[in-house]
């Protein structure tokens, strides 16, 4: 595994990427059934110079549905706050929730370094045991999926504040010449 840098979630309060200068902000009522309607507010602001749009829509979609049912049990009394800034070159977003953060984030990570390990050496046998990444919390469609695509798709940082209910996101899109 030498060769192979895996990514892992963290956590620091001070990371730059949570510096919310010159960023939009929204808030949201923690309802499942308006994610999609959110997040194409959020989108909306973005130039069109980024070509990804679609891909841009679908990760902060799967964040904001995190911060609703992970974060606030979908109770709507609840608020998903989202802080966010476009340019052709990034994009940059914060989710926050009011629930009591992401208490499983080392064992995530230890999940994620064995299913990684798997996958680099080619053991598919043992990969089945990290398909899914469940606690007890858990439902039928809960697995994990969503983190894993994150930590690929967000480029120049993915990390959680200190209580583990906001995180910071930030993509760098490669410019055309």
């Amino acid at each position: 595994m030498d060769d192979m840098s895996i990514k892992e979630l963290r956590s620091d309060d001070n990371d730059p990427l949570f510096d919310k200068t010159n960023m939009l902000r929204k808030d949201f009522a923690s309802d499942f059934r308006q994610i999609r309607y959110f997040t194409l507010l959020i989108v909306q602001s973005a130039p069109s110079e980024i070509k990804e749009l679609n891909l841009l829509e679908q990760q902060i979609s799967e964040v904001i549905k995190n911060a609703v049912k992970h974060g606030n049990h979908c109770d709507i009394n609840k608020k998903v706050t989202v802080w966010y800034s476009f340019s052709p070159t990034h994009a940059h977003v914060i989710v926050q929730d009011e629930g009591e953060g992401f208490k499983d984030l080392d064992k995530w990570n230890e999940f994620n370094r064995k299913r990684l390990s798997c996958l680099h050496e080619q053991n598919y046998e043992q990969l089945a045991d990290y398909v899914s990444f469940r606690t007890k919390e858990s439902d039928a469609q809960d697995g994990g999926n969503a983190l894993f695509a994150a930590l690929e798709y967000w480029n120049g940082g993915f990390v959680y504040n200190g209580k583990k209910n906001a995180v910071a996101m930030l993509k760098r899109f490669q410019q055309k010449h």
